[in-house]
């Protein structure tokens, strides 16, 4: 069985399937370290995709999985953290997550110069994540290989799991997926342990998310976007929203500029598909910026797919 891609979708899918006893191989076009998953800065929240029930059962089990997996954060890159979800009431994240959030309440004004919700959530360290699954894997007996796909009948396996993402669009093809360019900012950490989420009138995006020893600035979400390249007005503006939330951001040392592209799609493809060789494709991708927070629930439902074939 060959598993295509080797972001978090791919990899936590592989995991799953060589725990459960099949031969994983594993073929990534991108070192696992330089996929578009790294860019993430991976707060599980529920985003609410498109089947909106099922991603909220996928994203409820890998809440599950990230809770534990946090009791080994330097290992994991798993840990849970405090933070505030800006322009949210706490029933709407109560009502979706079915009492699996306790503590969640209005955050004060002391914490959030607006209407937000605080919350202790998972919040990933992907560049220790990443790795720390593709080491999972092999411990279960599974492979990783830098090989690119160009179809899927350059694949000779009898079972193909498409975690592609982005690489979707032109592998299927389906030109229903596209990018949503986003571009990150990280700087020295001046002292910031809580994360934030803040929404603006103009519907501009601030974040900051506390990594070990740097902070995470977001952000972005522009369609249609392809370039990699980082674009020094939107950086300084980044820091300039950042810093309007914790003022301590302003005079913070940059240290590395990321750019990502999230394969978004109008709704999650996670199907099994035979193909016209009789080979059987199960699609997991279309996750848009949802990829850590629903990643565990997809990867089990793709493997009792591929299971079934």
């Amino acid at each position: 069985m060959v598993v295509v891609g080797g972001g978090v979708i791919g990899l936590t899918t592989a995991v799953v399937l060589a725990e459960r006893g099949r031969r994983v191989r594993v073929w990534t076009r991108d070192p696992v370290e330089r996929t578009t998953s790294v860019v993430a800065g991976a707060l599980w929240w529920p985003y609410r995709i498109a089947p909106v029930a099922s991603a909220r059962q996928w994203a409820l089990r890998s809440l599950d999985v990230y809770e534990e997996l946090a009791l080994r954060p330097d290992e994991t890159g798993v840990r849970m953290v405090e933070g505030v979800q800006g322009e949210t009431e706490p029933d709407e994240v109560g009502e979706w997550a079915a009492g699996r959030l306790p503590g969640v309440r209005a955050s004060s004004a002391d914490e959030y110069a607006g209407s937000g919700v605080w919350a202790r959530l998972p919040l990933i360290d992907m560049p220790v994540h990443l790795p720390w699954l593709r080491e999972r894997l092999l411990r279960a007996g599974g492979t990783v290989e830098e090989r690119p796909v160009a179809a899927l009948p350059e694949v000779a396996a009898p079972v193909v799991v498409n975690c592609t993402g982005l690489g979707a669009r032109d592998l299927v093809p389906d030109p229903s997926v596209w990018p949503v360019r986003g571009q990150l900012v990280v700087v020295e950490n001046p002292g910031i342990d809580t994360w934030v989420v803040s929404s603006a009138p103009d519907g501009t995006t601030a974040y900051l998310f506390p990594q070990p020893g740097r902070l995470v600035l977001g952000g972005t979400a522009d369609d249609n976007a392809w370039s990699l390249e980082p674009d020094p007005e939107v950086a300084e503006a980044i820091v300039r929203r950042c810093a309007a939330l914790r003022p301590e951001i302003a005079g913070a040392r940059v240290l590395e500029h990321r750019v990502g592209l999230r394969p978004a799609r109008p709704t999650v493809r996670l199907e099994r598909e035979v193909l016209p060789d009789g080979r059987v494709c199960v699609h997991n991708y279309g996750h848009g910026g949802a990829g850590v927070t629903v990643a565990w629930g997809c990867a089990e439902e793709a493997a009792a797919l591929a299971a079934s074939s």
